[in-house]
């Protein structure tokens, strides 16, 4: 983790510890700079992945302000380490229906930007909220980037395994959202009925460097999913 990401992982969890709500003031930038001892442009950074995550917001000539604490259960749409985050308060759970090493169809090769003749690794999954499904998903990932996987893994955060087991960051994503009906096999995963909505969401997602190491698409179950953005004007 790079110093202004630990600086800003430091200031939310002060955020989170004082139970500070919308419009309190942070210290302001000389003191956070002393306080941390770090450079002005660091901390700069910092408060610029804050103000990103929609975690502050900055007001020339008055100061550093925390932003409104976003809605329990609600997931962020445009989040960049999936949805654990989020629902860190609830019970997460995970059936892994598949898990193997396989070659990438046309479609996950261009969106990996892989060849075809590279492996990939391929997840697929049903994810729980407090023992009711909430999505289902089929993940491809580049397994020149994410060279293991095993079910023990995948059960849990794959994410985490990631940046913490093999010491990688995740940087951004692209994502494509449809709406539709759910398919009978779609259905019978989410236990809900053919034919009834669903929020279907493709996501890329990049390491800091640009590579594309994972291609998921995710079926919602729209009786447990709630979704929020945080615009920033950035």
């Amino acid at each position: 983790m790079l110093k202004y990401q630990q600086i800003a992982s430091e200031i939310e969890l002060y955020i989170e510890k004082h139970q500070m709500q919308q419009g309190e003031k942070l210290p302001v930038l000389e003191t956070l700079i002393k306080e941390f001892n770090t450079s002005k442009s660091t901390i700069i950074k910092a408060l610029d992945l804050l103000e990103k995550k929609g975690l502050i917001f900055q007001v020339r000539g008055s100061g550093i302000f925390v932003r409104r604490k976003k809605r329990k259960n609600y997931i962020n749409l445009l989040s960049n380490q999936g949805f654990q985050k989020d629902l860190e308060k609830f019970h997460l759970s995970s059936e892994v229906l598949e898990l193997e090493i396989r070659k990438p169809t046309e479609a996950v090769a261009q969106n990996l930007h892989i060849d075809m003749d590279q492996d990939v690794y391929y997840v697929k999954r049903v994810r729980y909220i407090e023992e009711e499904t909430l999505c289902l998903e089929e993940s491809y990932y580049n397994k020149a980037v994410v060279p293991y996987l095993n079910k023990e893994i995948v059960t849990d955060s794959i994410f985490k395994y990631i940046e913490d087991g093999l010491g990688l960051k995740v940087g951004f994503s692209d994502m494509y959202m449809q709406i539709g009906k759910l398919t009978d096999q779609e259905a019978s995963y989410l236990k809900l009925k053919n034919g009834e909505p669903k929020l279907t969401m493709e996501s890329i997602f990049y390491l800091t460097n640009g590579t594309a190491f994972d291609y998921s698409k995710l079926t919602y179950n729209y009786n447990q999913s709630q979704f929020y953005i945080l615009g920033t004007g950035i």
